[in-house]
């Protein structure tokens, strides 16, 4: 039993509301929903993500004998209840927006219905898997939107929160749209393209800094690209020209210089300079370091000759916004909705659809949350991907995803997509939810 795949990956109290369900026969149908309860200031919309890895944890959650041992010797569990885990199996339904949609507060990223406990046993995790998956593709598409037509590559494994953070961050980013990623265990997972140069310790090892550059080329005659500001930039690209002509003789052209430090902009261009007037027209030029999608707009306003970009920190750990309100309620219990009443975190009661609306250029106009039984102007966007515990169909490609986060980009009304502060894209309560939550809030408790 893995990290990944270990049932006691879940918040203690998820075992003692468990306990309580099962002693006292609680086993009617649930329904949760997971959804963002706002969002933060610095995003005017959320990008869905991570259900792929939530249907693979529902599809194969299951309690290990060690796990339940362990269990056992806490003391806080009786043996009735630790035989029920030994048996636990998710049979449930399972609704969700397919991954790359576009999605705003209050709206309903999930939906499980199932006999209570599995529901609820679930919480946790399903939170985790989508929560991060889904923080990061928003702000890696806030990235693409900044930088279009960009090369953008996920640079921040070594800085997120932890190895699944890294991995999962890499998937994220490009299901957003980068092109690739520098950490390895996502190309061979998820096939997605893999990028790197060097670091500045590999010229730091060489005694002179152009033998470090050629050695690097004759061991990557297919994939030359320098950095070069480790000592200083300028003349690292002049020694670029003179060793051009000796690798040419070889096969070996130099596509691209990186650069890391400075004033990415000046740079940019006094390096752009240097290399056109030395022959290579064709390098690109390729930046890094605390970049994100503020300070990709900032450069390519400013009219830095960069071709494109190494994002890290800043999108693995999502620094301007590191997490997102999301929340799993329960919206239907036993065939009655239930609501939540807490201040400041009411929730909308029962079973929700989500429908879209667009305008006359398909660019979306607002969308509609209502009951599930009750339609809406719009099309429908929370879909069945799991009946019965088992998936419906295969796991998406990636590049499917991608497409589909293109689409969503380009829909997006445009003030959206400026990456500014904006006005709250609609999303309008139905008629009939607003009078079912009037209704149960009249009821005594």
């Amino acid at each position: 039993m893995t990290l990944e795949t270990s049932a006691l990956l879940t918040d203690f109290y998820q075992l003692t509301m468990l306990q309580t369900y099962h002693t006292e026969g609680m086993e009617d149908l649930a329904a949760f929903e997971l959804f963002a309860r706002r969002l933060p200031p610095q995003r005017g919309f959320l990008i869905a993500a991570g259900l792929e890895q939530a249907l693979d944890y529902l599809e194969n959650l299951r309690f290990a004998p060690d796990e339940l041992s362990w269990l056992a010797a806490c003391g806080r569990f009786s043996p009735r209840f630790l035989d029920f885990l030994a048996e636990f199996r998710f049979t449930g339904t399972v609704h969700a927006l397919a991954e790359g949609t576009a999605c705003f507060a209050d709206e309903p990223i999930v939906r499980i219905t199932a006999p209570l406990p599995q529901a609820q046993l679930v919480e946790s995790r399903l939170i985790n898997l989508i929560h991060y998956q889904t923080l990061i593709a928003s702000k890696a598409a806030r990235c693409v939107l900044a930088a279009p037509d960009k090369r953008l590559v996920d640079f921040g494994m070594r800085r997120a929160h932890g190895a699944e953070a890294g991995l999962f961050a890499a998937r994220a980013a490009y299901l957003a749209g980068f092109d690739g990623t520098a950490t390895v265990l996502a190309g061979m997972r998820f096939g997605i393209p893999l990028f790197g140069t060097m670091a500045h310790s590999l010229i730091q090892a060489h005694d002179r800094e152009e033998d470090a550059f050629e050695h690097f080329a004759a061991a990557q005659p297919d994939h030359v690209v320098l950095l070069i500001d480790t000592y200083d930039t300028e003349a690292a690209a002049r020694k670029l020209i003179a060793l051009a002509p000796r690798l040419r003789a070889r096969g070996i052209a130099i596509r691209g210089v990186r650069i890391d430090s400075g004033d990415l902009s000046e740079a940019a261009r006094r390096v752009r300079a240097i290399l056109d007037r030395g022959g290579l027209r064709q390098a690109t030029i390729f930046v890094s370091g605390d970049l994100d999608e503020t300070r990709l707009q900032q450069l390519l306003a400013d009219g830095a000759p960069i071709d494109g970009f190494g994002v890290g920190t800043r999108l693995d750990a999502s620094t301007d916004a590191p997490i997102l309100e999301l929340v799993y309620k329960l919206q239907e219990y036993a065939g009655r909705p239930r609501r939540k009443r807490s201040q400041g975190k009411a929730t909308w009661p029962g079973r929700k659809q989500v429908y879209r609306t667009l305008a006359a250029g398909g660019a979306f106009a607002g969308d509609y949350l209502g009951l599930d039984a009750d339609s809406q102007p719009g099309e429908p966007l929370l879909r069945p991907v799991m009946i019965d515990g088992r998936r419906l169909s295969p796991p998406e490609p990636l590049t499917a995803v991608r497409d589909r986060v293109r689409q969503q980009l380009a829909a997006l009304p445009p003030a959206l997509r400026a990456n500014r502060t904006a006005p709250a894209y609609p999303v309008h309560i139905a008629a009939e939810l607003r009078q079912l939550a009037d209704r149960l809030d009249r009821e005594p408790h």
